[in-house]
């Protein structure tokens, strides 16, 4: 199975839309592996976002990331990436698809509920980057058997 990293920013906090939007996922039928809230440091900020150091809305980023604490989660499913990337919707709130999360409560580019990995390769350093070892949970869904095919375990 695959896993990928979802970050709910402070403005989903702030709003209270964390069970919201945990609610999405589980309805989609992710898997929730690994949960806890985090206040991000400036290093583990910058490693973050390194690919925006060069960018004018660097500093203001930063600044909004860690205005209060994010929470961090872990998914795993079939095609984790590519699904959570569709529950979350584009990254402008003005362009996401009405259904998707940034698409029903975010307006902004930036002030926009959430991140999600955007590939496998970024899920699994986001995972390491975000999570310890003994903080992600290897357990049985019950329910596990309706959720795929058999051709597709």
């Amino acid at each position: 199975m695959q896993r990928t990293v979802v970050l709910l920013k402070p403005d989903a906090l702030q709003r209270g839309l964390v069970g919201e939007i945990i609610h999405r996922f589980e309805r989609k039928g992710l898997k929730l592996v690994g949960l806890k809230m985090l206040k991000v440091s400036e290093t583990l900020l910058e490693e973050h976002y390194a690919h925006h150091k060069d960018k004018p809305f660097f500093k203001s980023l930063k600044k909004f990331m860690s205005s209060s604490p994010i929470v961090c989660m872990l998914w795993e499913g079939l095609d984790a990436v590519k699904v959570a990337r569709r529950i979350a919707g584009a990254t402008s709130g003005r362009e996401a698809e009405l259904g998707s999360i940034r698409g029903d409560f975010s307006m902004s580019t930036s002030a926009n509920i959430i991140h999600v990995s955007d590939s496998i390769d970024a899920a699994k350093e986001e995972e390491d980057r975000f999570f310890d070892r003994d903080e992600i949970f290897d357990w049985e869904r019950v329910v596990a058997p309706y959720l795929y095919g058999e051709d597709e375990k």
